[in-house]
């Protein structure tokens, strides 16, 4: 069988000024298992984490940004950034195309991700919810909704 990586695509997941260590060992657990390429920080680093009892950060790449320009100048040719924010104008997941390969992008509960970060982002996601939920459960509908479809824009 001749598997073609192109066509696969990647993605990775990350937070931008995570407000918990608890959430950021949530989310990498959830990643490892719904198949992310790599997970990653902006602002905040946390180390070890309690919650990521499957041993995420030593299974997959985790990368450290220390902010929101460097990591950005380090997105992976061809990757779009999906940001993951509750505005009027992002996109609602149910009806979202996922891209092939892309790195998704959460923010902190209390603030949510920085102007700059929404005005980069190639695309703006958000799903029904009263209220803004936490991080890693965030993230986690999103890796899931990206698996249940297969199905990706290039």
């Amino acid at each position: 069988m001749i598997v073609n990586n192109l066509e696969q695509g990647f993605f990775g997941i990350g937070i931008q000024n995570g407000k918990t260590p608890e959430n950021l060992g949530v989310l990498w657990r959830s990643a490892q298992n719904m198949g992310a390429s790599f997970i990653y920080t902006i602002g905040n680093r946390y180390a070890k984490q309690a919650c990521d009892t499957h041993k995420a950060v030593g299974a997959m790449p985790y990368f450290h940004y220390e902010t929101f320009k460097d990591f950005y100048k380090h997105l992976p040719k061809s990757a779009m950034l999906v940001g993951v924010e509750l505005t009027k104008n992002a996109e609602n997941l149910e009806q979202f195309t996922h891209p092939r390969r892309c790195v998704y992008l959460l923010g902190a509960e209390d603030h949510g991700l920085s102007n700059e970060a929404i005005e980069k982002a190639h695309f703006l996601v958000k799903f029904q919810s009263t209220l803004s939920l936490n991080v890693s459960v965030a993230g986690s509908i999103i890796m899931y909704d990206r698996n249940s479809k297969a199905t990706f824009s290039t």
